[in-house]
C-alpha cells in the first residue's frame, strides 16, 4: 500500500483564554450611573461638622440676641432717666431749704433796718435794740437745727470746742473752759464750726 505522506508537525500555540460570558451583565443602558457622594455623618448619626446648621435655629438665636440687646439699651435709657430724674429732684430741694433759710432770716434783716433808722437816739437803746437782733437770728439757727454754744465753766469738748488760748487759774480745775471767744453752732453732723475757747491750766 502506498504511504501517506506525513504531516509536517505544527508548532505548540499558546493557550486560548476562556471568554468570559456575558449572560450575568445588565444591558448597556442600564449601566448605574455614578451618584453623589453621601454626606458625611458623625458615629451617632447627626450631621458632620461640615454640613451646615439648619436655618430656622440660626434664626431663632438671631433673634434673641437683638431682643436681649434691645432690652439692654432699654435698661440704660431708664437708668439715665433716672438719674436725671433724681439730680432734678435734689437741685429742687436745694433750692427750697435755702429759700426757707433765707425766709426765716428776713424779720431779723428788718429789725436791723428799724435799729439803723434810730441811729441817732438814746446809745443804751441802740444796744438793746442790736442785742435783741442777736437774740433773734440766734433763735433762727436754732430752729434751723443749730444751737449755739457759749458756755462757760464746762469740761472741754474736742468735739464741740477749738482751744485758742490757755490761761492759769487756780480756780477753775484744769481743763475747764474759762472765756469763749467765739460762739459754736450745732453739734455733731450737724455742726456748723466749733467754739472758739480758752482753757484753764495749772502748773
Amino acid at each position: 500500500m502506498p504511504s501517506r505522506p506525513q504531516e509536517p508537525e505544527r508548532p505548540p500555540s499558546d493557550p486560548v483564554e476562556p471568554v468570559p460570558d456575558d449572560t450575568g451583565r445588565p444591558p448597556r443602558g442600564d449601566v448605574p450611573q455614578p451618584g453623589p457622594p453621601p454626606r458625611p455623618e458623625a458615629a451617632n448619626g447627626e450631621p458632620g461638622p461640615d454640613v451646615a446648621a439648619p436655618a430656622p435655629a440660626e434664626d431663632a438665636y438671631t433673634t434673641t440676641i437683638r431682643e436681649l440687646e434691645d432690652r439692654r439699651r432699654r435698661a440704660l435709657a431708664d437708668l439715665d432717666n433716672l438719674r436725671k430724674r433724681h439730680a432734678r429732684e435734689l437741685e429742687r430741694e436745694r433750692a427750697v431749704e435755702r429759700s426757707r433759710t433765707a425766709a426765716a432770716f428776713l424779720p431779723v434783716l428788718d429789725n436791723l433796718e428799724r435799729a439803723l433808722t434810730h441811729a441817732g437816739a438814746d446809745p443804751g437803746v441802740i444796744v438793746e435794740g442790736v442785742r435783741a437782733v442777736r437774740d433773734q437770728a440766734v433763735n433762727v439757727l436754732e430752729l434751723l437745727g443749730y444751737p449755739r454754744h457759749a458756755e462757760t465753766g464746762v469740761a472741754f469738748d474736742p468735739a464741740r470746742h477749738e482751744v485758742v488760748g490757755v490761761v492759769q487759774d487756780p480756780e477753775a480745775p484744769s481743763g475747764t473752759v474759762v472765756e469763749v471767744l467765739r460762739p459754736g453752732y450745732g453739734d455733731g453732723e450737724r455742726q456748723l464750726r466749733p467754739a472758739a475757747v480758752t482753757v484753764a491750766k495749772r502748773e
